[in-house]
Parts: structure tokens; C-alpha cells; sequence
């Protein structure tokens, strides 16, 4: 029984995680709900979207959801900033930032620990709901680090338009 593509989307995943961190290390917290004046978005809905899509794709669509599931993300934290949520301007329409942030880390680390128990063989199986982007569950987890690397790229972009330099 082979890991070699799940380790490799692991792998993948550290590794985009790294330029997230770069990206979030020099920003103070009450920078994280700053928005550009056209209203789009702001880092911490970023980083919060992150972590529901980790969720999602490296332990709902694997095992199903779990009732213990709301230790490690609660259904709120999903609601407010999963898949079509709007971000919300004002900080207290928002989790506090550390909040958001224990929760990031803490979804990272149950990931991992997830991802540790199949082999390519067991998750090489069709996801279900579908999704249009891949069609079987160790899919789901390639596609992680690739998600994340599309929002880090606005997190970029929010810095930039903040005046902060390149975090390397």
C-alpha cells in the first residue's frame, strides 16, 4: 500500500503553509481586518477561509463530519466564513483574531494527524458531494495546498495595498 501521493500532497501542503506564515508574521492583529476601500475582503476572512477549507477537504470529505468535529471548528466558525460567505468589514462582525487564528493552527495540526491514517488506495475513491476541481478524496487533499496558495496570493495582495513589503 503506497502513501507516496498523499505524502506528496502533505508535503505540498507544509510547504505553502510556510509562505502563508511568512506572509501573517510581521502583521499586527488589528491589521487583519483591514479592507481596501472597495470593500472585497481582509486578511483574517482569508486565513479563517483557509482553515474551513482545510477542514473540508482533509477531514469532512475523508471521513465525514464528526460531532467531536466542533473542538477542532465550530459550526459557526464554518458558516461565517466557508465556501460563499461574505467577509464582513467590521471586526466585531468577525471572530476575534486570535480566535481565528487558534483555530488555523489547530485545524492544520488535526489535518496532518488525519492524513496519517490512509494509504493513496483508500483515498483514491469519488468524493462525495462531487466537486468540479477533483473527483476522488485523496484529490481533495492535492487541491489543499493549492487553495491555500490561491488565498495566500490575497493575502499578498492585502499587504501590498497596506504599504507592508514583500514578506521575503
Amino acid at each position: 500500500m503506497s502513501r507516496q501521493r498523499i505524502e506528496l500532497a502533505a508535503s505540498r501542503m507544509e510547504a505553502v503553509r510556510k509562505n502563508t506564515e511568512r506572509q501573517l508574521a510581521d502583521l499586527p492583529p488589528e491589521l487583519w481586518f483591514w479592507m481596501p476601500t472597495e470593500g472585497v475582503t481582509h486578511i483574517a476572512w482569508q486565513v479563517a477561509h483557509i482553515a474551513f477549507a482545510e477542514y473540508s477537504l482533509c477531514m469532512r470529505r475523508l471521513r465525514g463530519a464528526l460531532p467531536s468535529d466542533e473542538a477542532i471548528i465550530s459550526a459557526e466558525f464554518i458558516q461565517r466564513y466557508g465556501r460563499e460567505s461574505i467577509p464582513q468589514p467590521r471586526p466585531e462582525d468577525n471572530f476575534p483574531f486570535e480566535v481565528i487564528r487558534t483555530t488555523f493552527d489547530r485545524v492544520r495540526r488535526h489535518a496532518l494527524a488525519e492524513l496519517e491514517r490512509y494509504t493513496d488506495e483508500e483515498l483514491e475513491v469519488p468524493t462525495n458531494p462531487p466537486h468540479p476541481i477533483f473527483s476522488t478524496k485523496l484529490g481533495a487533499v492535492e487541491w489543499c495546498g493549492i487553495h491555500e496558495m490561491n488565498h495566500g496570493g490575497q493575502i499578498t495582495l492585502l499587504r501590498r495595498l497596506q504599504g507592508s513589503k514583500p514578506s521575503w
